[in-house]
């Protein structure tokens, strides 16, 4: 709708002999559909009044013989905006060729394009600070590869930083006489090991130094240290996959810290010859400062000069490997913004000596807080599980109604998944938010159960149609409702190219609550006739869109409620 509307007043202000291509958008006032505010930008070009331009635009396009097929009304609104109320013929043309097309109408595109998201550290259980990278993460692949691009996602493990050398200090000292291949632990025992020789290390010099060796070891082959890291590896991933699976994040490939190192010698001696590289100390580093910098963009240091390699180094190496095994187009980082100084040397390093020359992005996500709006912890300071965090929403939904309790699990879990996924998702992912257990779980307002109860609301009244929609539009509602549908197209698209997926949340929150008011409004169980076919259309094409959006945003729908 919005190119027919714009394609009319270009070729109004063509005419008039303005070198303008205008924009159309959504209006925000009552009674009006779409708004134009060009006459501005034209006014200081053509040094007239930009009511003046308005005024003569609107004649124009009052001129057009097909005036009543796109309009009902066109008006001019001080000091110069263009106000449009469109046809109810055309919202229908619109909206019978919107439900014709694949994608919902949304543009494609053809780009590989690599998504590292996720970043847990192997050997440490999963916190709530995961939940924001996995869920962010996973909604961009889908909506990219929606779009038609080739995505690629990665989970980029830690798997062979400081942990692994406190983790493996620890067996080694708990089994004192046992060979390496022979000693058995399971999950609770890494739970338990970390976090106490992660402390151990802050009151021990000769501890922290005794676990940096075997890290160091560890890092650069020692067969002896990796049977044990195996046995770490295997036992916590196939726990991280557990729980990324409830939450239906996936990935296509489970790249470590550990696969980069691999890349190390090929990209080292390359390194060697850039010019940019240079020693200094004894550590190799590269100066990425630039001329534009506001703030001071430290050398990004990437071999000390002991010899050994830092997360720089890794990243650079996976950037490396994932130029020869992919050739991407773009490279996208979902990780905490406290991180962005770092990867603004990494990705100026990576363009500076050439390893990668395409696209280089990093999305920058805020924190999940408490109610005290801190990060969100345990009672007694610690990083909350993010098991622990599934439990207590999943015994907060349940404990809402009494009805609840009897629901079958992986409904439940369906909606315990919409609960945590929409929570955040309807944020801004620059941004921290409140998560706020109760009020996430509720069945009305902002919330993932509340998208779902409308679709499953909505799915009880649909019957057979006809697919043929009439001309005619009963009430404001009902046009309301079919204006929202037509926007469909355009927020897939933004989404996309911001790659900010809270745009489909509020999308789908407003359209919810314009699905509700149409059918609480409509009556539509005892209508019959073209009235009820039209309602039918309309309302299965809402659920498509819905269901469409939701499955973007990693949401599945349950049987019933």
């Amino acid at each position: 709708m919005n190119t027919k509307l714009e394609t009319i007043l270009n070729e109004a202000l063509k005419s008039l002999n303005y070198e303008y291509e205008t924009k159309v958008v959504k209006s925000n006032i009552d009674g009006v559909d779409f708004q134009c505010d060009d006459a501005f930008k034209l006014a200081k070009s053509y040094h007239k009044a930009p009511y003046m331009i308005a005024e003569e635009v609107v004649e124009k396009i009052k001129e057009n013989d097909n005036f009543s097929d796109y309009f009902k009304e066109v008006n001019v609104a001080k000091p110069g905006f263009i106000n449009i109320i469109v046809s109810d013929k055309l919202i229908n043309e619109s909206l019978t060729e919107l439900m014709q097309k694949d994608k919902l109408g949304a543009t494609k595109e053809n780009e590989t394009i690599v998504i590292d998201y996720g970043g847990p550290n192997v050997a440490k259980p999963l916190h709530v600070g995961h939940l924001r990278t996995a869920v962010i993460g996973q909604a961009i692949n889908n909506i990219l590869k929606f779009k038609g691009n080739k995505t690629i996602g990665d989970v980029h493990l830690g798997d062979i930083g400081a942990q692994m050398g406190q983790v493996i200090y620890g067996i080694i000292h708990d089994f004192p006489n046992t060979k390496y291949e022979d000693i058995e632990f399971d999950l609770n025992y890494l739970n338990v090991t970390y976090p106490k020789m992660s402390a151990l290390c802050k009151e021990n010099e000769e501890v922290r130094k005794e676990c940096a060796e075997i890290t160091k070891k560890l890092q650069e082959g020692d067969p002896n240290y990796h049977i044990l890291w195996q046995k770490i590896y295997d036992l916590s991933v196939s726990d991280i996959k557990r729980i990324y699976d409830y939450l239906d994040v996936h990935f296509d490939y489970w790249y470590g810290e550990s696969d980069a190192y691999k890349q190390f010698p090929e990209m080292m001696a390359y390194l060697d010859k850039q010019p940019c590289v240079r020693v200094d100390n004894g550590a190799k580093i590269i100066d990425v400062k630039e001329e534009t910098d506001k703030v001071d963009i430290p050398p990004c240091l990437i071999q000390k000069s002991d010899g050994a390699y830092l997360y720089a180094t890794s990243d650079l190496g996976t950037i490396w490997q994932r130029k020869k095994d992919f050739n991407p187009d773009e490279i996208i980082y979902v990780v905490d913004a406290r991180q962005s100084m770092y990867f603004t040397q990494v990705f100026r390093a990576a363009k500076k000596t050439h390893i990668y020359d395409g696209k280089l992005v990093h999305y920058g996500n805020g924190t999940v807080n408490g109610k005290d709006n801190k990060p969100f912890k345990t009672r007694t300071g610690g990083a909350l599980k993010l098991d622990d965090l599934i439990e207590e929403v999943k015994k907060e939904f349940i404990n809402l109604r009494p009805e609840n309790k009897k629901m079958d699990k992986e409904d439940l879990d369906k909606i315990v998944v919409s609960i945590l996924k929409f929570a955040d998702l309807q944020n801004d992912l620059t941004r921290n938010y409140i998560f706020d257990i109760k009020k996430f779980s509720e069945v009305n307002g902002k919330t993932g159960p509340y998208i779902l109860y409308t679709y499953l609301r909505i799915n009880k009244l649909l019957t057979s149609n006809d697919g043929k929609l009439s001309e005619k539009i009963y009430n404001d509602i009902d046009r309301n409702l079919r204006l929202k549908l037509l926007e469909v197209s355009s927020i897939i698209d933004e989404v996309a190219k911001e790659r900010k997926p809270h745009i489909i949340a509020g999308y789908l929150y407003d359209l919810a609550v314009i699905a509700n008011n149409f059918y609480q409004t409509n009556r539509i169980a005892g209508l019959d006739g073209q009235i009820k076919n039209d309602y039918d259309i309309i309302l299965t094409y809402n659920n498509l869109v819905l269901k469409t959006l939701l499955e973007l945003l990693g949401i599945q729908i349950p049987k019933t409620m």
